[in-house]
């Protein structure tokens, strides 16, 4: 798959191509269905196919400080496009002058100039240009005018429940990874780097991995939560702990990870958490002791978990 930085660097020749277009923070089932259906459509009509996406997150420049928590980091993303078949991901800088433009002069724009756009598959809900002015009525029309077509695919949902990022973001928040897991099409994941901790749990048995996580990670709710850690492509089971360590009168949010049966040192190293099934709540206990025994438990039902 082909990366570009901008539309602009669509190569001189570039032929006409299908394009779908959308942030598709988390790729998600219903990202999939859409990017997936362009990838076909492509194939039909013997043209390669471009997924546009934008970086930062549009609503952070459109309304500063509303960034909304990433599903997906951009090398992930990048990794998550590719495997469904797509030729070539466009990210365009989302900058405040990006922003302003029309839904005419970014049809004409990027759509028409650059990417020689045969056919642009949307989502129904699709919108675009200069506060969100375009719909998939208005890019049906100027798709007669340029000599595009346009196919809006339907909204995917299950037990009308509509998949959406915004909708993933509230199960997270609410520590729900099992209902995100299923409308994500795998489990959530985080990202970060392994840094220092307090050390308290190599001192009781149980040496844990804290993750650095990017500012805006859809982090988890407060819990206990079973699931892998991926280091250098390798699954591991971990028992995942998020929350302040009440135990110890702990102040600042964690993600701590145990890795089950791991004997090595991770510090410095990038990995990555899964998030399978919440196992419980965070708890405060009278002492080390019965902590302890807890996390015993908490082992034991992320083996059976993950079984």
């Amino acid at each position: 798959m082909e990366r570009w930085r901008g539309y602009e660097a669509a190569p001189s020749g570039w032929g006409r191509s299908v394009v779908t277009i959308g942030v598709f923070d988390g790729v998600h089932r219903g990202h999939q269905s859409t990017i997936g259906h362009a990838v076909k459509r492509a194939g039909d009509l013997g043209v390669r196919s471009v997924v546009v996406t934008f970086d930062p997150h549009p609503a952070e420049v459109v309304r500063p400080g509303s960034h909304p928590a990433v599903l997906t980091e951009p090398a992930r993303k990048a990794e998550l496009v590719e495997a469904l078949g797509v030729d070539v991901l466009c990210v365009v800088p989302f900058t405040p002058d990006f922003s302003r433009l029309s839904a005419e002069a970014f049809v004409h724009d990027v759509l028409v100039e650059h990417l020689h756009a045969a056919l642009v598959v949307v989502g129904e809900n699709f919108r675009f240009g200069h506060k969100a002015a375009g719909d998939v009525a208005l890019l049906t029309r100027l798709g007669r005018t340029f000599g595009f077509g346009v196919e809006g695919g339907p909204l995917i949902a299950d037990n009308g429940t509509v998949f959406s990022s915004t909708y993933i973001r509230s199960c997270i928040d609410a520590g729900d990874v099992t209902a995100a897991a299923a409308a994500l099409g795998r489990p959530h994941r985080l990202e970060g780097v392994v840094v220092r901790g307090d050390m308290r749990g190599r001192e009781i048995g149980y040496p844990t991995a804290n993750l650095l996580t990017g500012r805006y990670a859809a982090v988890p709710a407060d819990g206990v939560y079973a699931g892998w850690l991926l280091h250098r492509g390798t699954p591991h089971r971990a028992a995942i702990s998020i929350g302040t360590n009440p135990t110890f009168s702990g102040r600042e949010r964690r993600v701590e990870a145990y890795v089950l049966d791991f004997d090595g040192d991770l510090y410095g190293e990038r990995v990555a958490l899964d998030f399978v099934t919440r196992l419980r709540e965070t708890r405060r206990y009278d002492g080390v002791e019965p902590l302890v025994a807890q996390i015993a438990v908490d082992v034991e039902q992320t083996r059976e978990a993950l079984r």
